[in-house]
């Protein structure tokens, strides 16, 4: 440990608490007076730096009955969805859940939500344009030219649903029953699945067998193992 160094002071003590010199020798001696004397006879006085004063809030005397719900931040980053080798533009893909389970179809491109974009045709098997997650579809071999199809119009708003606010019912039509009603597709929808059909069924013509195996719906069979399959 490092010994301590003697205080330096210009009045040493004599003994503990009295000085060797009084206050006013002190002031002489510090040159206490020449700072005085150059001042006007006064010590010069520094303005002070204005101090912001925040308001302080007083807690509330009492907790409030109910919970006070506090937005979560979000600081996850969305990363964009890796598309498997095995799918490509032109892919008959298998889905394996949902409605079309066992429908084969084709795959035109991925949107930016990471869904894909695919369609029966429509025609062929019934399925019509839909996204489809790519964790329920399984990439086949055979593939399909789609270089006459034009899918740039496609994306996830066209696929969104249109929210409409409901009208308030009136007193009298509280008690009756609701009629259910059908999800009806519009006609722009309509012609924009002939559009993408027709070039798709052009090329599909001219391969032998394409078409019955896409209207062909896949299962499992007695016997057969699905690790030992080539699709």
């Amino acid at each position: 440990m490092a010994p301590k160094t003697p205080r330096s002071t210009r009045n040493p003590e004599l003994i503990r608490g009295v000085g060797k010199f009084s206050r006013s020798k002190m002031y002489h001696k510090r040159g206490l007076w020449a700072i005085k004397a150059k001042n006007g006879g006064s010590f010069p006085q520094h303005d002070k730096k204005p101090v912001e004063v925040v308001p302080s809030v007083k807690p509330p005397k009492f907790y409030p009955a109910d919970d006070v719900k506090k937005p979560i931040v979000n600081k996850r980053k969305p990363k964009p969805t890796k598309l498997r080798a095995s799918i490509t533009p032109g892919t008959v893909l298998i889905v394996l859940a949902g409605r079309f389970k066992g429908k084969r179809v084709v795959f035109l491109k991925q949107l930016t939500s990471g869904l894909l974009l695919v369609t029966g045709p429509f025609k062929i098997n019934g399925v019509p344009l839909r996204r489809v997650n790519q964790a329920y579809v399984i990439g086949t071999s055979t593939k399909i030219d789609i270089t006459g199809v034009n899918v740039e119009k496609f994306d996830d708003k066209y696929f969104g649903k249109k929210t409409e606010k409901k009208k308030k019912k009136a007193e009298g039509e509280f008690f009756e029953e609701e009629k259910e009603e059908k999800n009806v597709i519009s006609q722009e929808k309509k012609d924009d699945q002939k559009s993408v059909d027709a070039a798709l069924l052009q090329t599909i013509d001219g391969v032998a067998d394409l078409k019955s195996y896409l209207a062909s719906r896949f299962s499992l069979k007695e016997g057969m193992k699905p690790h030992e399959l080539v699709f």
